[in-house]
């Protein structure tokens, strides 16, 4: 199979071809040796049309489950990437496209591991994934069309338990059953099937599969009839606008030339387009796309609809396929949220391809709710301190942190973006800014207006990626093991080369600047802030040259003392712009006026020694604290009532090399100034 593109597993279906029905319970089997395939002329593995070698599996000796019997197959894997253990049933010669399909088998996984099989749709291994089917070691099974989870459900861990698959592949229904349960129904985007593959699709992944049995109810096509197929609007969040279409097919035995189309929403008045001029031959399909979108709204959102009047001669000869629906139901974002997704990556890494692909269905999907940021290892735009905070979060690459919480692979992003943006943030953030197109001097504003009340150590930072970033040096061409396609669909780099050559990359969502710190400015907001406070924090930068700012993006972040990204703020320069700059307390330079006080770093960067330079026009209560760049209280000291100049000497020779903020307390107004320990 080769196709691992999750850190879950999980259980899925199949269909069949001509044949009517089959039955496989491996009781008439020589245990282990010879392998399934070496007995059975309907079993094959992934690279063969036969069985044996190392992708075949043992029939083993199980204990019974209902059914009886002594005897199954066994799969495991204690690889990364699965395998190598990869078996094929095929249900047919060719693929099955209309009729009544069902498939049942009977799985055991026990705890603490995983499961995984996706169904073909074409003779070619490879050539079409109809769904992935993933169990994971929490008892959760996934099911998956092209990456989107179509269904989610669950198993019984470490019992013998029944899954069954009903797919109405004229109608396009597919519904999954365990222990005789409906789980739920869905509609697939490639509504065809040729094959059922079983793979171990990671080191944890160990299942046993017996009774496996399919069944066809073959179609007899009518004279005239359109039949609808697939409706298609994108999930989102309620107020987003999403387009729709519907695909129909012709299920007939006679070439339609024109048909009526209705599409409703929750029973709302009905969109009609009238279909003229088109040539459908038997068994072909046409999409018809909706002109205006529609507005996701609260609660299930239900899409219907109604072919009719085709070929002008009102009902069909199949009635049972003219109306489909399919149900959505949008998540209510929190006011004023937007969710942070860091990805760290490579031009070297094979499989990093995935999260270039996962992190831009994000960004399409979910707009400026989401802010995605590519932080890059080991190649021409790798930001040094960003990529080395980033390597200490995570395991290997690709892999990703949503708002800094626990590494998951970026195909799981959108599940921990929907869990984070329905969570009211603790302040909202509106990035201003001026550019200077001349000099490319950007000047930043971070306004945070405080949402609830807070204490503690929250920070703020700033970064700012850049969009469609090429190179022409080998050092952008992008490693891909999705070449070829035997790895499976993977948004469109399975039709590229391995490497990708650097004129055909576009590199999105690119990190090039981190300011001040991963970490963030400490005591951004002081010990405490009441809701409706607003804080301004400011950053300079001139960009390069070589970067667009037409493509370059701002995120502010609101840091927590957890050091999870409470909430964030994105914008293009052309955004911030009209938003307005503002002034604030500047992170990025040693001089601070706090009128009528002035108050100064000398020297930054520093050695074994630094001043806090102090002017101040009244009596004032002092007292100054140092913290290092992860926010660790390093030096303090309170200085009483001061008026007038003095320089207060800050000795650094015993700290390491790096960034600290030195806050500078007068009369509790805090004011922060970033140092550098040479």
């Amino acid at each position: 199979m080769k196709k691992a593109t999750l850190l879950i597993a999980c259980v899925c279906s199949v269909l069949a071809t001509n044949a009517q029905t089959f039955t496989d319970n491996f009781e008439s089997y020589t245990l282990t040796t010879p392998l399934l395939g070496m007995q059975s002329p309907n079993w094959r593995t992934w690279s063969s049309t036969t069985g044996g070698g190392t992708e075949d599996v043992p029939v083993v000796s199980s204990d019974n489950h209902t059914t009886g019997g002594s005897k199954s197959i066994y799969f495991v894997s204690t690889a990364t990437t699965g395998g190598p253990d990869d078996v094929i049933l095929p249900f047919g010669t060719s693929p099955l496209t209309t009729g009544q399909f069902n498939f049942t088998s009977w799985f055991k996984v026990p705890s603490g591991k995983t499961a995984y099989f996706n169904f073909q749709g074409t003779t070619t291994m490879g050539g079409m994934y109809v769904l992935d089917c993933w169990m994971d070691n929490a008892g959760n099974i996934i099911i998956q069309n092209s990456g989107t989870t179509v269904l989610a459900s669950t198993y019984p861990v470490g019992s013998w338990f029944e899954l069954k698959i009903d797919a109405n592949l004229n109608t396009n229904t597919w519904g999954l059953s365990i222990n005789g349960t409906s789980a739920g129904t869905w509609s697939n985007a490639n509504n065809q099937v040729f094959a059922i593959d079983i793979f171990p699709a990671d080191n944890a992944a160990s299942f046993w599969v017996d009774d496996v049995s399919y069944n066809v109810g073959p179609y007899t096509l009518p004279s005239v009839n359109g039949a609808n197929n697939l409706i298609s609007v994108t999930n989102g969040l309620v107020g987003q606008q999403r387009m729709a279409s519907v695909k129909m097919r012709n299920l007939g035995t006679t070439t339609i030339t024109s048909f009526d189309m209705t599409l409703d929403q929750n029973g709302g008045t009905p969109v009609v387009q009238n279909v003229t001029g088109v040539s459908i031959p038997s068994l072909g399909t046409y999409t018809v796309n909706f002109p205006a979108p529609f507005t996701l709204v609260a609660g299930p959102n239900v899409f219907t609809a109604t072919i009719s009047n085709v070929n002008n001669g009102g009902a069909d000869g199949d009635g049972t396929d003219n109306t489909i629906t399919t149900t959505i139901t949008p998540v209510q974002a929190a006011a004023g949220k937007v969710v942070v997704a860091e990805e760290g990556t490579g031009t070297w890494c094979q499989w990093c391809p995935r999260g270039a692909v996962y992190m831009d269905l994000m960004t399409e999907k979910y707009g400026d709710y989401y802010a995605g940021i590519a932080v890059h290892n080991s190649d021409p735009m790798v930001v040094t301190a960003y990529d080395a905070a980033m390597g200490q979060l995570i395991g290997g690459y690709p892999s990703a942190l949503v708002d800094r919480g626990l590494e998951i692979d970026p195909s799981q992003i959108e599940e921990d973006f929907l869990d984070r943006i329905v969570l009211a943030p603790e302040g909202t953030i509106v990035n201003g800014a001026t550019y200077n197109s001349t000099t490319r001097q950007l000047k930043v504003s971070i306004t945070t207006t405080m949402a609830a009340n807070i204490t503690g150590n929250y920070k703020v930072a700033c970064v700012i990626t850049e969009d469609s970033v090429t190179g022409t040096t080998s050092a952008y061409n992008q490693v891909n093991a999705y070449s070829g396609g035997g790895s499976g669909v993977m948004g469109g780099f399975e039709s590229l080369p391995n490497p990708v050559p650097a004129a055909q990359m576009n590199y999105s969502h690119v990190a090039r600047a981190l300011s001040p710190s991963f970490a963030g400015m400490p005591y951004a907001f002081g010990a405490s802030a009441l809701v409706g406070q607003t804080f301004t924090h400011n950053f300079s930068y001139t960009l390069p040259a070589a970067w667009d700012a037409s493509q370059i993006h701002i995120v502010g972040m609101m840091i927590e003392p957890s050091g999870k990204i409470n909430n964030a703020g994105t914008a293009t320069i052309s955004e911030a712009v009209a938003n307005g700059w503002l002034p604030g307390l500047s992170v990025d330079v040693n001089t601070i006026a706090s009128a009528p006080d002035m108050i100064r770093l000398m020297p930054n960067p520093a050695n074994s020694f630094t001043n806090v330079s102090l002017s101040l026009q009244n009596d004032s209560e002092v007292s100054m604290e140092v913290y290092s760049a992860n926010g660790q209280l390093v030096a303090s000291k309170s200085y009483g009532k001061m008026s007038g100049a003095y320089n207060l000497p800050v000795d650094t020779q015993e700290f390491a090399k790096g960034i600290y903020f030195v806050k500078v307390n007068v009369n509790n107004q805090p004011t922060i100034l970033k140092l550098i320990k040479e």
